[in-house]
């Protein structure tokens, strides 16, 4: 069986990132995972098994303020990971790309495939969103009280209650999240689309896979709702459905 290997890759600041890459053939799968979530997860693990029967080439990661990478979560902004995950990407998998983003990754792997799209045309085979959550720093926003916005903009920060432990929301996450939307207008993207989303999400509402769709640019956009589905859609049934949405971009 093949192993995956660990990596470390140091930004210039020194922090460290941490990852795990599984040899094969190309493209590489590499999962994005969502807000304080790591690459352990249910979804990330069901991929590597997923990629070792195939033989297939994976890449997974921790972004700075995660999981095993170094860094302060507080010090983080939807910016500062997309930028992580690209300089892991470029580092262990420079060729051909099939990403796939949980939640905020999904958010991440849109901007990446914008940039890969604009840069090198053809090298990204696909995207999957998995209750994908682009935007999502605005209905942070939106949803808080007089009182913590007063504590946002005399502090830069404010705590928000959230499980299993407290959310640190600073005024840099906010802006930072303003300046990378994506859903305000066309999405250069061209490459397939697959968008999986849950119909009791109660984090991400299920609009917002067809707002995204209506969005990118590509023609070969599918949006799948699952009925009974969460957001996490890491259920038996919801693992089976990713493995073969990833399968089918890789097929094609």
């Amino acid at each position: 069986m093949t192993d995956e290997t660990e990596h470390q890759i140091t930004r210039a600041d020194g922090t460290r990132l941490q990852a795990r890459h599984l040899p094969g053939r190309s493209p590489t799968i590499v999962f994005l995972p969502g807000l304080r979530s790591d690459m352990n997860g249910d979804k990330a693990e069901a991929l590597v098994r997923f990629a070792r029967t195939r033989g297939q080439a994976m890449l997974r990661l921790d972004y700075s303020g995660h999981g095993a990478s170094g860094g302060r979560f507080d010090e983080g902004s939807i910016a500062v990971w997309r930028d992580d995950a690209i300089a892991i990407i470029e580092a262990l998998a420079p060729g051909p790309l099939v990403l796939v983003g949980s939640s905020m990754g999904g958010w991440i792997g849109l901007m990446i495939a914008r940039m890969l799209d604009a840069a090198s045309r053809g090298r990204l085979h696909g995207l999957v969103g998995i209750a994908a959550a682009p935007d999502f720093t605005r209905a942070f926003l939106s949803g808080l009280s007089a009182d913590a916005r007063a504590a946002l903009q005399r502090d830069g920060r404010v705590v928000l209650p959230a499980e299993p432990d407290p959310l640190v929301l600073t005024a840099r996450a906010i802006e930072d999240g303003e300046a990378c939307s994506v859903l305000d207008g066309p999405i250069a993207i061209t490459c397939p689309v697959r968008l999986l989303h849950g119909q009791r999400d109660d984090v991400v509402p299920w609009m917002t896979a067809l707002r995204i769709a209506e969005g990118v640019a590509s023609p070969d956009c599918q949006v799948v709702l699952v009925k009974d589905g969460d957001h996490r859609l890491s259920r038996p049934q919801d693992l089976v459905l990713l493995q073969a949405t990833v399968a089918g971009l890789l097929d094609r």
